[in-house]
């Protein structure tokens, strides 16, 4: 049997420390909520000493009935003082958790000077504090501050501390690498140090700041650690927390222990990015296992080899982790990636056809432009659709018209667009902040008596890039567009000497394939109709 291993989640706490991240109470609740789905066992919500928003969540989480422990965090009793009358240990007490987190200091060097305090009344500190949390029921766990470097400078002083928290009814103790500059061969050795010097459960917490928070914490499981403390997406202060998105698949798959699941393993990516999405921080796109361009494959030889056996360049199965392969169209791409890009779309196309060839040419003419299809599906769909006749077109521009005008009161835009939509010619004009805005309108004002779902698409993301800088006001733009209906999103890019056309035909693709979606949805029904609704939404 497989050795369980205790997964500590603290993006509600720790992640929100990082640069440019800021949960609601509610954000906090919604969160939380998939972490549990997902399977953490503890979920430290933060500190209710600190702020009206963390108080306000933990009276609220009691409400969800989670299964994952929830967990407030704070640090020790003040120097010289009593643990009863401490506002921090009262309010971690009085806010109905199961269990909290201490952090107190385990480097000498921290208690002479950010403590100001001698190293006998730390010691003190640390006993009095878990003691207090015991006598009220809680579980103790705690993080020892600074261990590894404390460890290296006065390893007598670091195990003290940890006997000290122990003796204390400490039911957890967690070996933090706060400043992030430990090497993987060093906790290796400490913990398997203090593992055969202290019996009791050992946990590890580590940061990123040599970009080894997740090997650090697999050698710290491997020499005996059995609690792993980490966010998702490795948020955090500096240079982030251990990313439990890389830990957890880690040990399941790779390691042989058991920590959520296998099956709970594959709502990994979903978690991930639902994650990122209410924290409004985009994930990197090459981000381990539950990145967009995890199992994303370019190069012509290795997408012929993985169409043949995917193990050929793709260490795990993506659905294990809740991700999916994905095939680039590039200039680098080769014909077996067209292939299989277009027989995902149910086209028949084969290595003989010419169309294949011709693609494959206008591809590469279109990137040497500037266009760029890895970030651009949909507009990637429509042209092979083009090419292989599975593209009926619902609507046909005739002409487009911009007028700008200054005012008192500021600047107005206003868009006149000619459509035809099978025999009926559509004019109409709508103003907008700004030309790219009022295109949008009018356009979508044109069809909305033809397709009245045109209502629940929006434009959820817009950017443009420079070309060729040196050619500076007369450059080229990419202008790449994301949109998305009620349920799923697509990109569309678009490329012109004009960032008006190259957005205008951004925008023309984004809607010419939200209607490709709907007629595909209209066609089916049942559970045909959810696995359509599935096709479009990953794209």
């Amino acid at each position: 049997m497989s050795q369980a291993i205790s997964i500590f989640d603290t993006t509600l706490r720790d992640g929100t420390q990082g640069e440019g991240i800021s949960l609601s109470a509610d954000d906090k609740l919604k969160i939380a909520l998939k972490l549990d789905e997902l399977g953490v066992h503890y979920i430290e919500g933060g500190n209710p000493g600190s702020n009206s928003k963390d108080i306000e969540f933990f009276q609220r989480v009691q409400k969800l009935g989670l299964s994952a422990k929830i967990t407030a965090f704070g640090s020790t009793r003040r120097k010289h003082s009593v643990a009863e009358q401490d506002a921090s240990l009262l309010r971690i007490a009085e806010s109905g958790v199961q269990a909290a987190t201490l952090v107190g200091k385990s480097w000498d060097f921290h208690v002479h000077t950010a403590l100001g305090t001698t190293l006998e009344e730390n010691l003190s500190m640390i006993f009095d504090s878990i003691a207090f949390l015991k006598q009220r029921g809680l579980e103790a766990i705690f993080d020892a501050e600074h261990f590894f470097d404390g460890f290296k400078h006065n390893p007598d002083y670091a195990v003290a501390v940890l006997r000290r928290a122990r003796e204390a009814g400490a039911d957890w103790l967690v070996m933090c690498d706060t400043n992030g500059g430990t090497m993987p061969a060093e906790i290796s050795d400490i913990v398997s140090r203090i593992r055969s010097e202290i019996d009791a459960p050992l946990g590890i917490h580590t940061h990123n700041d040599c970009e080894l928070a997740v090997a650090n914490t697999l050698a710290a499981v491997a020499a005996g650690a059995t609690q792993v403390q980490g966010t998702i997406n490795g948020y955090g202060e500096r240079c982030g927390n251990a990313n439990l998105c890389s830990i957890l698949p880690s040990l399941e798959l790779k390691l042989g222990y058991s920590a959520i699941g296998r099956d709970r393993l594959r709502l990994l990516t979903p978690t991930a990015r639902y994650i990122s999405e209410i924290a409004n921080v985009s994930m990197p796109v090459g981000q381990p296992y539950v990145g967009n361009a995890a199992f994303a494959h370019k190069g012509g030889i290795h997408v012929s080899a993985i169409l043949k056996d995917s193990k050929t360049y793709e260490h795990i199965e993506p659905d294990l982790v809740g991700n999916k392969q994905r095939i680039l169209v590039s200039e680098l791409a080769g014909q077996s990636n067209v292939i299989s890009k277009a027989q995902e779309m149910g086209l028949d196309v084969t290595s003989n056809n010419d169309n294949t060839r011709a693609i494959m040419e206008r591809i590469k003419d279109l990137e040497h432009q500037g266009y760029q299809f890895e970030a651009a599906d949909a507009s990637l769909e429509l042209l092979l659709r083009d090419a292989f006749g599975g593209l009926d077109e619902v609507f046909a521009v005739e002409s487009f018209k911009i007028l700008l005008e200054k005012t008192s009161h500021g600047m107005v835009t206003e868009a006149i667009v000619k459509l035809r939509v099978g025999q009926e010619s559509v004019y109409t004009a709508a103003e907008g902040n700004g030309p790219v805005n009022a295109l949008d309108n009018a356009l979508r004002k044109a069809l909305l008596p033809f397709y009245p779902r045109i209502n629940d698409i929006h434009l959820a993301d817009y950017k443009v890039r420079v070309l060729d800088e040196k050619d500076a006001t007369a450059a080229k733009v990419r202008v790449l567009i994301e949109s998305s209906d009620l349920s799923s999103s697509w990109n569309t890019v678009g490329v012109s000497g004009n960032v008006i056309e190259a957005s205008w035909e951004a925008l023309l693709d984004s809607i010419r394939y939200a209607l490709l979606g709907m007629a595909r949805l209209e066609s089916h029904s049942g559970e045909d109709a959810l696995r359509m609704r599935a096709g479009v939404v990953n794209h």
